[in-house]
């Protein structure tokens, strides 16, 4: 039995993943802040005949999520695929738009980076050396558009720091593909249940079981916004036609 360890699970986009590869047979591991929210998940999950357990962690504290990743693969076995796809809540996000240099300091993108990048790298760490011993495994790192494809200066302390974990995947994958482990970026650029039926939760899960199946590209590029969104950097033709 494959397991797959979703950190950063909540009840939209981890809840949908965790039901796809749940439906082909995977284990699942939600590993996220609110025991509460995971908890709900397990039920749930347990309910339809999945074996699924939470390890409730913050990715800011690397300890506490080398711990909960080390619990989940002693409870099922091994990690065979991690999705890693941190988010903020609403509290905890403040913008930092570039408008004058003075106005991204250093002390404005410590919390992302520790998010972001210090929480990846950590996840990472924790389970590829039992992917490599066994020359199979996916990691799959999942970031807003911002990260590379569109930009958006009114966050610009969030992109600093998901364009590091972007770039760490792509160096990730360019690394171990050769090894048997598949490594991929998703920078989603959708507004997750709130508009087309590209949007749907569960339509964008399709995506990631799409690329643990195929193993074929490092990132893809996933797109839905409404056509009057206005960002600048790239035209939504060429995000399109990334995907």
């Amino acid at each position: 039995m494959s397991t797959i360890a979703i950190v950063g699970a909540g009840p939209q986009l981890g809840r949908a993943i965790a039901h796809r590869f749940a439906r082909e047979g995977f284990d699942v591991a939600l590993i996220a802040r609110s025991r509460t929210t995971l908890e709900k998940m397990v039920v749930e999950l347990t309910e339809t005949g999945v074996r699924a357990a939470a390890f409730p962690a913050d990715v800011t504290d690397r300890p506490g999520l080398r711990d909960a990743l080390a619990a989940a693969e002693d409870h099922f076995g091994t990690i065979d695929v991690l999705e890693y796809s941190p988010g903020p809540s609403p509290a905890d996000f403040a913008a930092r738009p570039i408008v004058e240099a003075s106005q991204l300091t250093v002390e404005s993108i410590v919390a992302e980076m520790e998010m972001y990048v210090y929480g990846g790298v950590t996840a990472v760490g924790q389970v590829l050396p039992g992917m490599l011993r066994r020359g199979r495994g996916t990691i799959l790192a999942t970031t807003g558009a911002g990260s590379g494809p569109m930009i958006v200066p009114e966050v610009a302390n969030v992109q600093v720091a998901t364009a590091g974990l972007r770039n760490f995947i792509l160096n990730l994958h360019a690394s171990v593909a050769e090894r048997g482990v598949y490594a991929a970026h998703v920078a989603l650029g959708a507004f997750i249940g709130q508009g087309s039926p590209k949007s749907e939760p569960d339509v964008i899960a399709d995506a990631y079981w799409r690329l643990h199946q195929e193993r074929s590209e490092s990132e893809l590029f996933y797109l839905d916004l409404p056509d009057d969104y206005v960002f600048e950097g790239v035209s939504p033709q060429f995000l399109s036609e990334g995907e």
